[in-house]
């Protein structure tokens, strides 16, 4: 079988353009955590959703499944998960949530509630304000969309990591449009509620949500990144 060479391929590859490109909107995405309340046109909203369409998966299953809100669909899945995690509810997610976090894992995830909470003015140990600012993720951070992320219920976690694969695309479809983007574990807590509220059938499981729209662009949640770990800490190499 015949194979290109490096000097068969375009000269945008081989000058590194196109991961140029890649790598921008990687460095320029970020978990947007305050929108403005403007809606995506709905031509903008099926460009990303066909750029992520292109997504692999295992046998090409395709495994997701997208619902998304707008308008007063948005508004009313709002109130109701709001309220749900107001009064604490029961969580009842369709996947696992980890067990636990610890050693490095643990460190990540406390540097970036810390930078969250320093953006935000709350002091740490206000539990209080700590909760206040959680139950944003129930009001979507004030976006006026967000996609759920559904797979068959028989596919079970092959057909999550599909989907996982296509959040990824999403977010940066979403990028180069000049969408800002959240993705969100914590409305698979009541999977039941918006399975019951969007007219899912039980043979589906939530995965995730993607809350998306206009940054808010002055606001402080939006004025910090998190970091990265050096490829050292997350690649081995075998040479031998």
């Amino acid at each position: 079988m015949h194979s290109s060479g490096p000097e068969e391929l375009p000269a945008r590859v081989r000058n590194g353009h196109d991961l140029d490109v890649v790598r921008r909107l990687l460095d320029e995405r970020y978990s947007c955590r305050a929108f403005q309340s403007e809606s995506v046109p709905r031509n903008v909203i099926e460009k990303i959703l066909t750029s992520a369409q292109r997504t692999a998966s295992w046998c090409n299953s395709q495994s997701w499944h997208v619902t998304i809100t707008e308008g007063e669909g948005t508004e009313r899945l709002k109130r109701v998960l709001h309220e749900h995690a107001s009064k604490e509810e029961p969580q009842e997610p369709d996947f696992a949530f980890p067990r636990e976090y610890r050693g490095v894992y643990l460190d990540r995830r406390r540097e970036s509630g810390f930078q969250l909470y320093s953006a935000l003015g709350i002091e740490r140990g206000d539990k209080a304000a700590y909760s206040r600012q959680t139950l944003e993720n129930f009001r979507l951070f004030g976006a006026p969309h967000v996609a759920i992320i559904t797979t068959d219920e028989a596919l079970g976690v092959y057909g999550a990591i599909d989907c996982g694969c296509y959040v990824s695309n999403f977010l940066l479809a979403a990028r180069a449009s000049g969408i800002a983007t959240i993705p969100q574990a914590a409305l698979s807590s009541y999977a039941k509620v918006v399975r019951r509220e969007l007219s899912l059938g039980e043979d589906r499981r939530m995965v995730c949500a993607i809350s998306f729209g206009y940054a808010a662009e002055g606001h402080p949640a939006n004025s910090y990144r998190t970091n990265r770990a050096p490829l050292e800490e997350s690649v081995r190499w075998i040479s031998e």
